[in-house]
Parts: C-alpha cells; sequence; structure tokens
C-alpha cells in the first residue's frame, strides 16, 4: 500500500496509466521517457534513478543536462521533497555517465543477439537489404565516411533513420569485444530497438533543453 501512494505521487496529479510524469523544474507533464527519476538516498543525497525502481517518492526532471544542473541549482529537489536534499555538484555529469552506461551495455546486447554489423562493407549489405534500424558512428569517425554511409541509407529507405554519435571508438570496441569500431548498424529485433532507445536518450541529454524551450516558456537566467 506505501509503495503504491509513493508511485500515486510521483504523477502529481496525473493518472498513472498515462505514463507521464510532472518536471519538477519546467512543471511541463512530459511522457515518462523524456525524464529522469530521482530519488532521496540513505544518507539524504539526491540518487538518479534511471531504471525507476528505487523506492521513494521520486522527483521528476526533464532529462537534458542543463535542466538537471538547474535543478540543482535551484534547489528544485528539496523543494518538491518538502525536506531537505544533499545535491552533487556534479549532478549532471552523473547522469551522463550513468545514461552512457547504460547505452553501451544496451549495445553489448544488441551485439550478443547478433543485432549489430560493424564495418562498412557489413553495413552497406545491410541497407542493402533492408536491414537497418539505425547506424552506429564512433565520434572519431571522419565526417566524410559519415557522409557517405547516411546518403546511402536515406537513399534505401523512405523515411529517415536516425545516425548514433553519441559513443567513442574505445567504448563501442569494449562493449562489442572488438577494435577500432567506427561504423556500425543496429539490426532490427528487439535487443537493437532497446539500444537505439538508450543511445537516443543519452543523445537527447547532451543536446540540452533548446528542444523543450520554446515551449516550456523557462528562461534559465531566472528564478
Amino acid at each position: 500500500m506505501r509503495q503504491h501512494q509513493a508511485e500515486q505521487s510521483d504523477t502529481d496529479g496525473l493518472a498513472p496509466e498515462a505514463a507521464v510524469r510532472r518536471c519538477a523544474l519546467t512543471r511541463q507533464p512530459r511522457p515518462k521517457d523524456d525524464l529522469i527519476r530521482f530519488v532521496l538516498g540513505p544518507e539524504g543525497e539526491i540518487v538518479p534513478d534511471l531504471k525507476e525502481k528505487l523506492p521513494g517518492r521520486g522527483v521528476w526532471i526533464t532529462a537534458a543536462h542543463d535542466t538537471v544542473a538547474q535543478a540543482a541549482k535551484r534547489n528544485v529537489f528539496a523543494r518538491a521533497l518538502k525536506a531537505p536534499a544533499k545535491v552533487a555538484p556534479e549532478l549532471s555529469a552523473q547522469v551522463d555517465r550513468l545514461l552512457a552506461e547504460a547505452a553501451l551495455q544496451a549495445f553489448a546486447l544488441a551485439n550478443k543477439a547478433g543485432e549489430v554489423v560493424f564495418g562498412n562493407a557489413k553495413v552497406e549489405e545491410a541497407i542493402v537489404k533492408g536491414r537497418v534500424m539505425a547506424l552506429v558512428h564512433a565520434q572519431e569517425a571522419a565526417a566524410d565516411g559519415c557522409r557517405k554511409l547516411d546518403g546511402k541509407l536515406h537513399a534505401a529507405v523512405d523515411s529517415p533513420l536516425p545516425a548514433l554519435r553519441a559513443l567513442g571508438a574505445d567504448e563501442l570496441g569494449l562493449a562489442s569485444g572488438r577494435t577500432n569500431v567506427i561504423h556500425a548498424a543496429l539490426i532490427r529485433g528487439g535487443a537493437a530497438a532497446k539500444s537505439l532507445a538508450a543511445a537516443l536518450r543519452l543523445e537527447r541529454y547532451r543536446n540540452g533543453s533548446a528542444a523543450f524551450a520554446s515551449h516550456d516558456g523557462l528562461d534559465t537566467d531566472q528564478e
């Protein structure tokens, strides 16, 4: 009963079945996947809860690095929880690391499931066969190489598909057990879909709140 009540409080008056939460900073309701849940830890510290499984009342913040930073700066967590809350100065960077770890883990699982191909030749073959869900370029990948593969994909499909650039070659290599991973592609499948979602969430977080600003009317310079 207690847990049910806590989860209801997270919705801030919105129906749980709607999978919508309200950002404690902007006060805008959003799909839950567009926000990050934070809870109060055992030592009174604010803890990111990316998997949304930690006990206690949650504070939901739009999943953008600058929004998280502003929430920390403006004492939003303590006000939302109506309790003292210790917020680490590097909270937005901590969330970035956790999102990157989640993206790499999801990529590794997609690779283990056989839903990733590597190298220009195999990526191009997958494009021709219509199997590609998204391209993956390492951060170090040359612009010309990315442009060529992106062009081939766009020419082969009716609607645009994402090209991800959130992770570095070393990170992709560690996740896949390979060396010098510069270009790859996610092949249609359940594990690949989860990998794509995790990578897109990381990219949106790093891109910041610009996409939300006009809708929110949030002035980040004012209290």
